[in-house]
């Protein structure tokens, strides 16, 4: 897989590949070639692992689970 290991990224680091991931990855599942889809899959869901272990307890907005989305605290964007 290419790239640095997500557990050697610096925390800006791998902030921005997030990113760079995410706003990627619509275009990515309509057109790249289906190896280039599984290494896109393969490498965000190893980047949001890394981002998961550093921040086992990050904020959890009520209105993206499932009990928050039934009692209509959603977010009318989401």
């Amino acid at each position: 897989m290419p790239g640095v290991r997500p557990k050697d990224l610096t925390e800006p680091d791998l902030l921005r590949e997030l990113e760079h991931l995410h706003t990627t990855r619509h275009a990515t599942f309509l057109h790249a070639a289906p190896h280039a889809l599984h290494e896109h899959s393969s490498r965000t869901a190893d980047l949001e692992a890394e981002y998961l272990r550093r921040h086992p307890d990050r904020a959890v907005d009520p209105g993206r689970t499932r009990a928050g989305a039934r009692g209509g605290l959603a977010d009318a964007d989401s």
